[in-house]
């Protein structure tokens, strides 16, 4: 794939919006984006999968009065963009009208950007990467108790996205990632039981060790084995980390603009509401330094900023594109995303939970009887009243401490009262982009046997 620089890409894309307002259009955006991908698979020891990915996207979108239109190719010769942009100007005449639609608010666009170190230089060949996917297996595999092994992986992949706008507004900047991941299987016949651990980052310098993901990977499927149901009641139940930024993705999904605007969140009412309990933050920051989901402006090019969406238990914030903003009567909070052939819509970036003073194992030492759970099964969540209800396995907890490995049950709740009756430990660590230290959560139904 021919690389089209970030100073060609906007070149292009002012062309294209420039034909674009020729043929009749009253404003109009257009994004490029353009990627690269390399993953590495084996199993057992042997090389399994080779995959290498590019791609190259172009999204135009149109406004014709109060109508727009999206269009979106990925064939970038010029003889294909004139014959592109007038389809964009027939679909926007065709199209019912939206009075919420059109571009960002000029005053709120990004003016200037920090230097957020979102890409790595490097790109690594396929033997580094199927080299990590086998240290990453063979360490899981090392473990004792450790039987079978769904393979280790290896992955690295860059992109570069260019925004254009009619109103004025040019950026572009890429992105990198890297991951290693391992997943395996414990026991024999029916008793088998099966986790895994992975590792991101934006750096590969700051990718986690192979060997020690594999080893995690090995060690809680060993942990696992002689699983049963817990008995059935209310009870704390404790979220590990690695499955607690869920609750985030919750809050994030009711909170955004455009649930809001439809009144079909079970949050639509709790804008400035005690929502936690006091003493209690969650954070967005689009700004931070190699963030997996870091960005230094958002998809209309409305600048970003750090936020505390919840102060002191309080909800704070909704999260919102233009048009969601214009549609509740507010401003954009800079949370639009989008891509090539769709509108922008918010969504959160780098959003966490603030650590809280006591240690993990103080919040479970706080249990007399409850469970820890380390893995969720199924979508059992009502956006629209907050029910909660999910399959689920771990440990249950008793006297303080972890007794036994539990599966087949089901937790269940109301996100209200779960996010009431939340309390964070403090061991915080960003790892996933939506980032929780452990939760305790009192009150909650769990149902087993």
């Amino acid at each position: 794939m021919a690389d089209t620089g970030a100073g060609n890409a906007a070149d292009l894309l002012d062309g294209l919006i420039a034909r674009a307002r020729r043929l009749g259009a009253d404003a109009a955006d257009a994004v490029l984006v353009q990627g690269s991908a390399l993953d590495a698979s084996c199993r057992l020891g042997e090389p399994e999968d080779l995959v290498r990915a590019e791609s190259r996207a172009l999204g135009l979108r149109v406004f014709v009065g109060e109508r727009q239109a999206i269009v979106s190719t990925n064939d970038l010769a010029d003889s294909a963009l004139g014959p592109l942009a007038e389809r964009a100007i027939a679909m926007a005449r065709a199209v019912p009208e939206d009075p919420y639609a059109g571009l960002a608010d000029p005053a709120l666009l990004a003016r200037d950007w920090p230097a957020l170190d979102l890409a790595d230089a490097g790109e690594p060949d396929a033997e580094s990467l199927m080299a990590r996917a086998a240290e990453a297996e063979d360490a899981a595999r090392a473990v004792a108790g450790v039987t079978n092994s769904e393979g280790g992986g290896g992955g690295w992949r860059r992109s570069e996205a260019t925004l254009v706008t009619s109103d004025g507004f040019t950026g572009g900047y890429a992105t990198s990632g890297f991951s290693v991941s391992a997943a395996v299987l414990a026991g024999e016949g029916t008793a088998m039981e099966r986790d895994y651990e992975w590792s991101t980052a934006v750096h590969e310098a700051d990718l986690e060790d192979a060997a020690a993901v594999g080893r995690r990977a090995g060690e809680r499927a060993v942990r696992r084995l002689g699983a049963r149901k817990a008995r059935s009641g209310q009870v704390p139940v404790v979220y590990d980390p690695r499955i607690a930024g869920g609750l985030l993705s919750h809050l994030a999904g009711a909170i955004a603009g455009p649930a809001i605007a439809r009144g079909t969140s079970f949050l639509k009412d709790a804008l400035e509401s005690e929502l936690f309990a006091p003493g209690i933050t969650v954070v967005d920051d689009p700004h931070r330094e190699r963030g997996l989901r870091s960005r230094p402006y958002d998809g209309e090019g409305v600048a970003t900023t750090r936020r505390e969406i919840v102060a002191d238990g309080v909800l704070r914030s909704w999260l919102m594109d233009s048009r969601s903003a214009r549609q509740l009567g507010l401003a954009s909070t800079g949370h639009a995303v989008r891509g090539t052939s769709a509108p922008p819509g918010p969504a959160a970036s780098n959003l966490w939970l603030e650590p809280g003073e006591d240690s993990a194992e103080a919040l479970i030492g706080a249990v007399e009887s409850g469970f820890y759970v380390t893995e969720l099964i199924g979508m059992g969540v009502n956006a629209v009243t907050g029910d909660y209800s999910r399959g689920a396995a771990g440990f249950w907890i008793e006297g303080g401490e972890i007794a036994y490995p539990v599966s087949e049950v089901t937790v269940a709740g109301n996100l209200r009262e779960m996010f009431r009756h939340l309390t964070p430990a403090g061991d915080l660590a960003f790892r996933y982009g939506i980032d929780s230290p452990t939760v305790r959560i009192d009150g909650m139904t769990v149902a087993g046997r």
